[in-house]
This record gives C-alpha cells, structure tokens and sequence, in this order.
C-alpha cells in the first residue's frame, strides 16, 4: 500500500509539473496528501512540514545566498568572461573541446546552471565560428561540465540539499564529488562530444565577444572562482592530520566550514573584483539583492522538499522503504541512484528528483549502512538520468543551438544519461576503496 501511495503521489507531482504549478506549490500539496494518506493527524502534519522546512533552510540557506552572491559577482564584473578567454588563448583551437570543458568546469562550479549556460552560450558560438566547427562538438563539452558541477558539487542547490538530509560533510562531498566528476566529464564531454565532430549544425554567425574596459585581471578572476572550493578542500584534506587541539587544525575547522569559506570568498570577491577595482558600494549591494532574489525560488523548492523528506520520515513510510531495500540486499548506493532516475524521468527537476529521493532513503543513511558522502552522490547522479521533455535543460538547449527533437534526444539527454550512468558505476568503484 506504501509503495502504491507513493507512486501516485509521484503521479501527480508529474501532472502537476506538467500543467505549469510552481514547483514549490507542487510539493506542498503532494506532502499534505501523502501525510493525510498515511493517517498523521493535521497537527502532526504541519508540525512534520515545519520541522523539515527550518532544518532544510537552517542548514543551507546562507550556503544558497553566498553562493548565487559569489557566481554573480564573477558574472557582473567581467571575471567570468576573463577565465573563459585565458583558457581559450592557452590551450588553442587544436584542444577546443578541452578548453571549453575546463571553461564549464570552473564557471559551473560557482555559478548555478542556468547563469552559467547563458554565460558560455556566445563563447560556444563565436569559438565554433571562428574554428569553423559544428556547434554540437563544443556545446557537449560546455554542457556536460555545468551539468556535472550542477548535480556533483556544492553549493549547487542539490547537492547541498541533500548533504543538510544525509547529514554528510561538504568537504568530503566536494573531494569525493571531485574524485567522480572529471573522469565522468570527460567521458560525457570529449569522448561523447567527438560523435558530432562532422555534424550538420552549424554556427549560424561569428558572434562577437562582448569587449568590456577593465576586466580583472586572469589570475585575480580564477582564484576568486576557486576560493571556496580551495579552502573547503584544504579543511578536510589538512585538518584530520592534525593534532586535536592545535591552533592550525582549529582555523582550518573554521575555514573550511562552508558558510565562513563562502562568507570569505564574497568578500574577497568584492574586494579584489569589485572595490578595488573602483565599483561603488551601491553597484556591489545591488549585485548581493539580485543574487539572494535569484535564489528565493529555489530555496523555497528544497525547502518544500526538506518537508516531504520529513512527512516521509514521521509517517513511517521512509523506513520501511529503506527496510525493504536492506531485506532484499539491494545495495544502498544502487538504490539511491534507481529512486532518484525513476523521480527524475517522471519530474523533470533533478533538484526535486534527488530531493525526493534523499527523503525516502534517509533512514538507510541514518541507520549507518552507507557513507552518507557517496549516497548524495548516487543520488545526485541518479537525479541527472535521461533529461528529456519535462525538462527546462533541454529546451534551453535545443532552442539556443536551434535543434530539433530528435537532435536533442541524442544529444543533451544521451549526454546527461552518460553522466548519470557512468557517474554511478564510479562511485560504487571508489566507494569500495576510499
């Protein structure tokens, strides 16, 4: 009867979805109907919902806030127009794809998915111009770089929604997610992407790169991109070596505490790209109410989540699907990916796919029976699988290239299945040594 209840309510956050209610709405409504379903008492239902919404929000909302702060500051200032040309300049037309895969990489890991393909959207089409290449054969690349930060690494709002379920630390998140992503990226990307070598879509004009007077400079830009990822790495990679009560192990603790790190890299960021550089503080502070504005939805979305995770769990329902998957042996980092695909085909939202996920299987995590680090990342991987209609990535990417359909099926969506596919089979390979 669970099982039943809990497809139908899959059900109808797919009709839902389909008939155009925010995604937010869609999830409140599904958790009150689950929660009625399963027989909690009203009370007992919104006490749950409350629950899940403050420790979702209490948890990553500043990580959410800083982050989107940090990736429009590189945005707005020219930064991350100056990475994207020092890599093209340094690696040459010859090992264009590498040059743009880098370039995805280290734009997506601080900007959130969509600003980021907006950003590298001209940059494919003035390079694939320029070099007279199809246009397929350097989107790939760029694409499979967003969508490996967006689903992999923190702050990406799935990923760091699903370390505050799991419980799981941002730093080993980051080095394990690492560890999956670049053998993954470059499958997906260059290996993939060479298929379309000798493609029919052309660029249609040599656009040209917007010229802006005194951008950064190239080194200020990436260490800025970086930072956060750097001194997050550094905590978790330094400071268990340390000894208990030195000072060094203290700061490295404190440092490499998400919220400080971002907290550090924003003020940096409007220090050396933005203050020094002579922008006003009133440009700076508009920047800081875009960035939170652009993030408000999204919150809200994995805050309604962190309630249907907690309605899951208090009726009883999460454990006993986890308890069905521990009674028939089926492994757990198997089954976090199989929950978050089957989500994600039906939703379309990988955030909403691994959210969903994380709620049901938050209980296995619980009960210590698997590393929470590499189930956030089965889950993640899994909430990438088989992008297809109900998907808004996939009509921003067959409208801005100007595909059809079918172009885009074999395409993006076997592209984003590659990820997903090859993504697990690498985690249930390091899972079994790290």
């Amino acid at each position: 009867m669970s099982v039943l209840i809990i497809v139908l309510a899959i059900g109808l956050l797919f009709w839902l979805t389909l008939n155009k209610v925010l995604p937010f709405i869609a999830l409140l409504l599904v958790t009150i109907l689950i929660g009625l379903a399963f027989g909690m008492s009203l009370n007992e239902l919104l006490k749950a919902m409350q629950d899940g919404i403050g420790s979702m929000l209490g948890s990553m909302a500043l990580i959410l806030c800083f982050g989107a702060i940090q990736g429009r500051l590189l945005e707005k200032t020219g930064a991350a127009t100056v990475i994207s040309r020092f890599l093209m300049d340094k690696l040459g037309r010859q090992h264009i794809q590498w040059a743009v895969l880098l370039m995805g990489f280290l734009v997506g890991i601080p900007l959130f998915y969509n600003a980021g393909f907006v950003i590298l959207v001209p940059f494919v089409f003035t390079i694939a111009a320029s070099a007279r290449l199809p246009l397929l054969y350097v989107a790939i690349p760029t694409a499979s770089a967003l969508s490996v930060t967006h689903g992999f690494l923190p702050p990406h709002p799935g990923p760091v929604g699903l370390a505050a379920i799991f419980h799981a630390s941002i730093g080993k998140t980051i080095l394990y997610g690492l560890l999956v992503a670049v053998p993954t990226v470059c499958l997906a990307g260059v290996v993939f992407g060479r298929r379309f070598r000798h493609h029919s879509v052309m660029p249609r004009e040599a656009a040209t790169l917007e010229t802006t007077e005194a951008l950064p400079p190239v080194g200020r830009s990436i260490a800025v991109s970086l930072l956060p990822v750097f001194l997050i790495a550094m905590s978790a990679g330094i400071g268990p070596f340390l000894p208990e009560e030195s000072l060094l192990r203290t700061i490295l603790a404190a440092i490499g505490d998400p919220v400080i790190a971002l907290m550090i890299t924003v003020g940096a960021a409007s220090w050396f790209l933005g203050w020094a550089r002579g922008v006003k503080t009133v440009t700076i502070m508009d920047h800081y109410g875009k960035a939170i504005e652009s993030v408000a939805i999204i919150m809200m979305v994995i805050a309604a989540g962190g309630a249907l995770k907690e309605v899951l769990t208090k009726s009883g329902v999460a454990a006993e699907v986890a308890g069905f998957i521990s009674g028939n042996q089926f492994p757990p980092l198997v089954a976090g990916w199989l929950v978050a695909a089957g989500i994600r085909v039906v939703i379309g939202s990988a955030t909403i796919a691994g959210l969903t996920a994380a709620g049901i299987l938050a209980p296995l995590v619980a009960a210590g029976s698997v590393s929470p680090e590499w189930m956030l990342l089965s889950c993640g991987a899994g909430s990438l699988f088989c992008s297809h209609v109900n998907d808004t990535g996939f009509w921003m990417f067959k409208e801005y290239f100007g595909l059809t359909v079918k172009e885009t099926l074999l395409s993006w969506t076997m592209m984003e299945t590659i990820i997903s596919v090859a993504g697990l089979l690498l985690i249930l390979l390091f899972s079994c040594f790290v």
